[in-house]
């Protein structure tokens, strides 16, 4: 699926969606608050998070870790109009696809302290490479942070198919396999990751670390 087409989409599942959001999420968007707890940046960091949506979390993130300079963006036009409206001139906020933003021609900067993908690779058709493309964005020491839908493979077989086939309905596609997604987006910049499963399973949280590079001595 081409960008242009995905965009539509998201448009028309959310052109509504949007003003209550925030409001029916809260209840089963699980971790994404653990994320911001633990973001931890250093002072004044960039910090950019991928399908922003309604500006929910980077306005919870700028409240929580005062002097970073925030940064959305998300393919969806109808999403980043709740955004502005909620984060004002706080954040800069762009259209774009997470699978191949130019962040240097859209934020005037190409690297990263921190970038958060909440709930958004279940829903990125070709989530692999957005997850990768925002890696190797990443400034030295610069982490991604990732919570989404796990695999639920501790809950009931009865939930687990009942929730997979309600959030279907809004085009999100668990990704089972996303550890292993982690650690080959973590190996391609050289770096480490790791990840853990929430709530027996109901969600996953992960964290991909870019190396420092030893400064020359002498």
């Amino acid at each position: 699926m081409t960008a242009l087409p995905h965009a539509a989409l998201m448009d028309a599942t959310y052109r509504h969606q949007r003003r209550i959001y925030d409001v029916t999420r809260r209840y089963f968007l699980l971790g994404r608050d653990e994320l911001i707890a633990a973001l931890d940046p250093p002072p004044g960091a960039r910090v950019l998070e991928i399908a922003c949506g309604t500006g929910r979390n980077l306005d919870l993130i700028g409240r929580r870790w005062p002097g970073v300079r925030l940064h959305g963006l998300d393919i969806s036009e109808e999403m980043l109009r709740t955004a502005r409206g909620r984060l004002g001139g706080r954040a800069r906020l762009v259209q774009g696809d997470a699978t191949c933003f130019d962040p240097l021609a859209l934020f005037g900067t190409d690297r990263f302290e921190r970038i958060v993908i909440s709930y958004a690779l279940s829903m990125i058709p070709d989530w692999r490479m957005a997850l990768g493309h925002a890696a190797s964005h990443l400034a030295e020491g610069g982490e991604v942070h990732v919570v989404d839908f796990g695999d639920q493979a501790g809950l009931p077989r009865w939930f687990r198919a009942g929730l997979r086939g309600w959030i279907g309905r809004f085009h999100v596609e668990p990704r089972d396999d996303l550890d292993a997604a982690l650690g080959q987006a973590a190996a391609g910049i050289g770096g480490t990751h790791r990840s853990e499963a929430l709530f027996r399973g109901y969600a996953r949280r992960g964290m991909i670390r870019r190396a420092t590079n030893p400064r020359p001595q002498g």
